[in-house]
């Protein structure tokens, strides 16, 4: 991809992603609070155990994701490539995406499934278009490769 293209899918990686951090939060808090108020229990469990788990999984699962938006956000800033770090976490947000998209399609619906996919896509893409092995511009078939590899052939 051109060095043209991936500030944008960078920036609108980074501005779902934030806005999906903002959905997921919501959704828990109010989920939260329909366990608190219904006293809902499985399993024996107690009700405010589940409100309480609800709500903190909800709040790191928002901080993940708005983790990972503001990390797409900086790379889109900046147009270099995340670090060591941050590409690893990035990673990880593709592959939750990933198995999520598999799960909803059976739960919740193929528009969710594209939804998830969308975005997979996007991390994906922002992650190669700024291939820390490579300088911008540089086709992708002169990456180096593992060391004691002579190469291409010459022509």
């Amino acid at each position: 991809m051109g060095g043209v293209a991936r500030r944008p899918v960078a920036a609108v990686a980074a501005v779902v992603l934030m806005a999906e951090a903002l959905g997921i939060a919501l959704l828990n808090w109010v989920l939260g609070l329909m366990v608190d108020r219904q006293k809902m229990s499985m399993g024996g469990m107690d009700p405010d155990a589940m409100s309480t788990g609800t709500w903190v999984m909800g709040g790191l699962f928002g901080l993940y994701l708005l983790f990972c938006g503001v990390t797409l956000l900086r790379t889109a800033l900046r147009d270099r490539g995340p670090g060591r770090f941050a590409r690893i976490v990035l990673i990880s947000c593709a592959v939750v995406h990933g198995v999520l998209g598999a799960l909803t399609v059976g739960l919740v619906g193929w528009t969710a499934f594209a939804y998830l996919m969308v975005v997979l896509g996007l991390i994906v893409l922002t992650l190669l278009a700024y291939d820390e092995r490579r300088e911008p511009g540089t086709p992708v078939k002169d990456v180096p490769g593992p060391p004691g590899d002579p190469g291409p052939e010459p022509v």
